[in-house]
């Protein structure tokens, strides 16, 4: 098999019916306008990687489906090694980009967590759902897809269950004989814009009330009834320019309206099985929140450099800020490390794919929700005042005819002006703007990742071995509340 290069799939992108829209206007091609182009460039850093010899080791791998040498986002992962170069391929894409590549990501996990369930629910219902997902899963690695993940659904009142709110999530509406019709709404979706394919699935643990949105699919970006709405980002209207103001890559989110779409019936990976939900709920998220350390670590690693950069600009040696580094250092390798340790400590499915572990995994989404921030802070801290937004005069004004020449003269420190001005648009960029992917909630919130770290950890356990050390033998019970 050959691997694609960035033409290739930039080819693939640009042949889509066009279904995407933005300011209420459409998106003809997503690889030349300026609302999705920087997305685009993102991804097309990562099939770059698959031809450079120094990346192409981690950017792809051996198939243990086909047995061909395949880009790595469109792989399964049946060892703890296959899983941490996942991560570390995450890592290595934000150092390339300075941004998200969602399309790389998230699709592949769903591609491993429905490996593990459809074996589930064909060897209890006798389905054959995981034959219909290696098709798919070969044809994503032969084309060298993109493939965009959607879970999260619109939700409504968090109060009430899907069974009692339906329009606000994703649902099977009926059948026909080619396959299945849903309806419903995906929203905040990574990547969108620069993916081939959507790998959808249900966003929560199901019960038999709400057995018409355990569904899973597979469907290309622009199939008849689907249309994609690009969320508005901080940097859209620099974007526009084709000025410096934002670097050449970024990062779309996304809402996907389904409009009664027919899903083939080749395409179905789950359909109404809703007890299965909890179990791809959990594996999807211990993967995910595994990964995503590696993913913010890569944010930190640049945002460590354009600290670098920022201080050297002002004219000051980046020793002063000696310390203020290391603890960036120290939150970078503290979610990449958590990351690899659930890894490492996970198992391997009956269905072969590898399982993290969740409690290290959910401890990790706690700290990927605060770490970050910090280095943020301490990036703007060291960068000073004009890194931070709406203190620097744009690109367009830089190159003024009239004025430009006094802005670059003021921004003039140890480097010319328009240097010192790129580094702290970097900054900008990475800590407050469009850069910035979902620390918070990406993958998740973290109090729902505190909710699984209370039921894993074993505190009535713990309890018990203090009582041991301490000497106790009587049992000092648990207060009845009220």
């Amino acid at each position: 098999m050959t691997l694609k290069t960035r033409e290739d799939y930039r080819a693939a992108l640009a042949a889509l019916r066009p279904n995407i829209f933005k300011f209420d206007r459409p998106v003809a091609d997503v690889t030349a306008d300026p609302l999705t182009r920087r997305s685009v460039e993102s991804h097309c850093r990562a099939y770059d990687g698959a031809h450079d010899p120094a990346l192409r080791d981690l950017f792809t791998c051996r198939s243990p489906l086909s047995g061909d040498v395949v880009h790595r986002w469109n792989s399964l992962s049946f060892s703890p090694e296959a899983l941490v170069a996942n991560a570390r391929l995450k890592r290595e894409l934000y150092r390339q980009t300075g941004t998200c590549t969602g399309a790389a990501c998230v699709g592949w996990n769903g591609i491993n967590t429905l490996w593990a369930v459809t074996h589930e629910v064909d060897q209890s219902l006798g389905t054959g759902y995981q034959g219909r997902l290696r098709d798919w899963a070969l044809q994503a690695e032969s084309r060298g897809w993109m493939v965009a993940g959607a879970l999260t659904d619109a939700k409504g009142d968090r109060s009430r269950p899907p069974s009692q709110q339906p329009a606000h999530y994703l649902r099977v509406v009926g059948e026909t004989a080619e396959g299945i019709v849903v309806r419903g709404y995906k929203v905040m979706i990574a990547g969108v814009a620069a993916c081939h394919e959507i790998l959808v699935l249900p966003g929560a643990a199901l019960r038999e009330a709400d057995h018409d949105h355990a569904v899973a699919f597979a469907l290309p970006r622009d199939a008849d009834g689907l249309t994609v709405v690009e969320a508005r980002r901080p940097s859209d209207g620099r974007e526009l320019e084709d000025h410096p103001d934002v670097p050449a890559t970024g990062i779309t989110q996304a809402f996907l309206i389904f409009n009664d779409v027919v899903v083939p019936r080749e395409r179905v990976f789950l359909c109404r099985e809703h007890r299965f939900t909890a179990n791809l709920i959990r594996y999807f998220t211990a993967n995910y929140r595994a990964c995503i350390g590696a993913c913010v670590a890569g944010q930190g690693d640049v945002m460590a450099g354009a600290a670098v950069l920022m201080a050297r600009a002002n004219g000051l040696s980046s020793r002063v800020f000696r310390d203020k580094l290391v603890e960036m250092a120290v939150n970078n390798e503290t979610t990449y490390a958590l990351g690899i340790g659930a890894i490492t400590l996970g198992e391997r499915h009956p269905s072969g794919v590898w399982l993290a572990d969740s409690l290290t995994a959910h401890v990790n989404k706690v700290q990927v929700s605060r770490l970050p921030y910090e280095t943020k802070r301490l990036c703007q801290e060291i960068g000073g005042g004009i890194a931070e937004t709406g203190c620097l005069p744009s690109a367009a004004d830089l190159a003024s005819p009239v004025y430009g020449h006094a802005l670059r003269e003021a921004l003039t420190a140890a480097v010319p002006g328009e240097v010192r001005a790129r580094a702290a648009r970097l900054v900008e960029w990475l800590t407050i703007g469009a850069g910035v992917p979902g620390c918070m909630h990406g993958g998740g919130s973290p109090d729902g990742a505190r909710l699984i770290v209370r039921a894993l950890t074993p505190f009535d356990g713990y309890a018990n071995l203090a009582s041991a050390l301490a000497g106790i033998d009587s049992p000092v019970p648990e207060p009845e509340e009220g």
